[in-house]
């Protein structure tokens, strides 16, 4: 978001949102807090993996073409031909205008951005050159942050400072730096700051942290009784604190600030903003700061009134209800919704002169039950649910308060009302408990300097004082896992081997699992894992083992969103959704399985949330892979059924036709006389709404009935000791005759000498020359054999003649 959150609001800039599902550590700041002087980058990131902390990524900063320049947008007009693209052109400093098409929306003309020429080296991996896109000429690329090796910022193109000289490279006007993304267990909200990180990774160095990194003391910061804070909701929030700050000056920032916010993919806006984000990035602590002449009276803080509404900075609209917390001014209007998201009207702009700087504590259920009813998310609501560190609420107003007094002196006034959450209770090591643990791997002086290095403090009593910052240690085990992760797994000694325990049914299925799996990706099937909601949208694409009724829905009450909406009662959604982005990518061709758990009722809902285990299978576009002796041919319905055959070796596939709704083409997957699942294909309006352009066919099984056919012992028959013959048959029959008529009636035989039969040979005439327009000729192999003898022409002869007469009984067949 904006910053930490804020309805600080620049009407000509874009609100830079940032993904809260990951932390981004530049070291370079984490540097300023701990000696890294001689510690390798992979040497850091183990430390953080061991101690708990996922390392999803690890990004070093820097450009490396000279051909990344700095250009300026000076027109930007729809395409003729796309609605998505615009066709710009932009001033590189080459002394004429280069054209450009674009796909970003979050940029406007006189914008400067990062320009890839022609023959720029991206990190991808790929080089920059002249195209079409959709018959419009594209001279290059204007690029996102991400493409040109700098950190993720906000979607759409990278928007560089106003004063970049146009034509340099981009290069020189950002610093080295490695970005860590690491991912933040819901437990340790204490790491989601820069000074989090330096104290988590100074214990486990074994280093100091660098005196004057901790920003303000508490000392510093005793607010005044409160005059103009009205806190009417102590539950929800305990503690409220707000500074007034006159003769402020919105500005730009200085360079210092900017660097450090740019190292993590935040883009400078302006003073204001970037303090308020700098503190939330470096201590935890969110702020959020109101224009004081859009505040009538006294802060207010209150349960929303039922029905109440609220615009949000993004301008979305919302209807509050009384579990929603607000923030409102003494004439009732709503300025923020506490700790998700401010207000669109309440924010500071660039004519702003006095602020209200608001730290506060508020109860992290409450944040939570708000953030998922509105679907807000933001770096604060991400902090305030997890459970922010109380006693760093007035420290972190102060260091923002510091910073802004250290750009010009401003008269200010901090209030506070409410009591801050009590210190967490004192917690009691079992040091006998502890060594059994951990096999006598550690000494109890060790163990006690763990403790001490993570900000614990042992009183006289034996037990130990917990910081305000780890409210997650509360048990004697919470403590004996701290000492266990930085003394480390590897240090504790193994005592004894893995015990024999008996196969379970578990065992059974994970093992089927495998070797289904195995199978379709032998055939060159991809595994897919897409997530168990689906949209309204992706109803039509449902393919149920059996078809669904009024009711059968399982829908989410409060969904996140709308593309998360219904418990999926089909993986078939999912895989469609997948292989439309492969095709949008031009994938050629595209074979994908999942496997996974789907939810419906039954009997328009008499039966209530039934779950079970399905398969899906879904292919597209080239049958075969791309070859100078293959020519292209689309994969259709017979490569369908040769997957499912080469899943199941030892059963007989089969497909009954069958309708279902919304499908082109539908039909029952029989692994003998056992439906075993669906199969069909999309019509070929939905194909084309999705954008393939080859058919698409689906399918989806019942994964309890495959583990057993799998599970089930095989046959093995003794090789033959005898030749077998061969019998061919031609016969024409009706065209709609399905050709599993005919497979039903030899199946059906009780002729011992066939053993086996295939169709090799099938003729149609749609001009009604060769043969009607209404028939088709089909033909058909036959291999008889006996086991104990070697058979005479007259006995196949005969045998033959019986299937004949069987396959008679077909009507309209005759034989050719």
């Amino acid at each position: 978001m904006l910053n930490a959150f804020s309805s600080i609001h620049n009407p000509q800039s874009p609100i830079l949102y940032l993904d809260p599902k990951t932390m981004n550590i530049s070291l370079n700041w984490l540097s300023s807090h701990v000696d890294l002087n001689g510690k390798a980058i992979p040497e850091i990131s183990d430390l953080f993996t061991f101690a708990g902390v996922e390392v999803e990524g690890i990004v070093t900063k820097g450009i490396a073409s000279d051909k990344i320049v700095v250009a300026q947008i000076k027109e930007a007009v729809q395409h003729p031909d796309a609605d998505k693209l615009k066709v710009t052109q932009v001033d590189a400093g080459e002394g004429q205008l280069r054209q450009i098409v674009c796909g970003a929306k979050n940029y406007k003309v006189g914008d400067k951005v990062p320009c890839c020429l022609p023959g720029a080296q991206l990190p991808a991996g790929f080089t920059i050159g002249e195209t079409k896109m959709r018959g419009v000429e594209s001279k290059g690329m204007l690029a996102a942050a991400e493409e040109i090796g700098l950190p993720k910022g906000e979607d759409g193109l990278l928007i560089l400072p106003e004063d970049s000289p146009i034509g340099v490279p981009v290069k020189t006007l950002f610093d080295s730096d490695t970005l860590l993304e690491l991912e933040v267990t819901p437990n340790r909200p204490d790491l989601l700051s820069h000074a989090g990180m330096a104290r988590e990774l100074a214990t486990l160095l074994k280093t100091p942290l660098i005196k004057g990194s901790a920003g303000v003391s508490p000392a510093s910061t005793t607010p005044a009784p409160s005059t103009f804070i009205k806190l009417e909701a102590t539950a929800a929030c305990p503690f409220y604190a707000a500074t007034r700050i006159d003769n402020v000056t919105v500005t730009e920032s200085p360079e210092w600030l900017k660097q450090r916010l740019t190292s993590i993919g935040l883009r400078p806006i302006n003073n204001i903003v970037d303090i308020t984000n700098y503190v939330l990035h470096e201590t935890g602590q969110p702020l959020h700061a109101f224009d004081a002449a859009k505040v009538s009276g006294a802060i207010v803080i209150r349960q929303a009134k039922d029905g109440e509404s609220f615009k949000a900075l993004d301008e979305s609209e919302h209807v509050l209800t009384t579990e929603n917390l607000l923030i409102s001014d003494e004439s009732g209007a709503a300025l923020a919704l506490a700790g998700v998201m401010g207000g669109l009207d309440s924010g500071v702009t660039e004519s702003t002169t006095s602020i209200i700087l608001e730290s506060a504590y508020f109860t992290p259920s409450g944040i939570r039950r708000t953030s998922r009813r509105t679907a807000l998310s933001s770096d604060s609501s991400y902090r305030y649910e997890r459970g922010i560190d109380p006693q760093g609420v007035l420290p972190a107003a102060a260091l923002a308060i510091s910073l802004l007094e250290s750009r010009s002196p401003n008269g200010c006034l901090t209030q506070s009302a409410g009591t801050l959450p009590p210190a967490p209770a004192p917690v009691s090591l079992d040091l006998d408990r502890l060594h059994h643990l951990l096999g006598n791997s550690i000494s109890t002086e060790a163990a006690e300097e763990i403790l001490t290095r993570l900000g614990l403090t042992k009183q006289a009593d034996g037990t130990w004082l917990i910081p305000s910052f780890r409210q997650d240690i509360t048990r004697h085990i919470d403590l004996a896992e701290e000492i266990t992760r930085v003394h480390g797994l590897a240090n504790v000694p193994s005592r004894f081997r893995a015990t024999l325990v008996p196969t379970s049914e578990v065992d059974a299925a994970y093992d089927a699992d495998m070797i289904l799996r195995r199978r379709l990706a032998s055939l060159g099937l991809y595994e897919s894992q897409t997530i168990k909601l689906i949209s309204e949208a992706q109803l039509p694409d449902i393919l149920p083992l059996r078809p669904l009724q009024e009711g059968d829905l399982i829908r989410v009450k409060s969904p996140l969103s709308e593309d998360h909406a219904i418990m999926r009662p089909s993986i078939v959604p999912g895989l469609v959704a997948s292989a439309e982005r492969n095709a949008r990518q031009q994938a050629k061709s595209i074979r994908l399985f999942e496997m996974g758990r789907v939810f419906r009722n039954a009997g328009g809902g008499k039966a209530v949330d039934q779950e079970s285990d399905s398969l899906a299978i879904l292919i597209s576009g080239n049958a075969d892979p791309a070859s100078w002796s293959n020519k292209d041919r689309a994969a259709d319905l017979y490569d369908a059924k040769a997957i499912l055959s080469a899943l199941l070796p030892n059963q007989t596939i089969s497909l009954k036709p069958k309708d279902r709704e919304n499908f082109a083409l539908g039909a029952e997957i029989k692994a003998g006389d056992q439906t075993i699942g669906v199969f069909a294909r999309l019509l070929p309006s939905r194909e084309r709404t999705l954008d393939f352009t080859s058919p698409v066919f689906v399918a989806e099984l019942d994964l309890a009935k495959l583990r057993k056919l799998i599970s089930a012992k095989s046959q093995v028959d003794d090789l033959p000791q005898f030749p077998g013959s061969t019998r061919d048959a031609a016969m024409e029959l009706s065209i709609s005759t399905p050709n599993a008529d005919i497979e039903a009636i030899l199946e059906k035989a009780n002729e011992p000498l066939l053993i086996s039969y295939e169709c090799f040979d099938l003729f149609t005439d749609p001009s009604g020359q060769k043969i009607a327009a209404d028939r088709k000729s089909i033909a058909y192999r036959f291999n008889y054999r006996a086991a104990d003898r070697t058979l005479k022409a007259n006995e196949v002869d005969a045998a033959h003649q019986n299937i004949l007469k069987l396959l008679s009984s077909i009507q309209g067949l005759i034989f050719r």
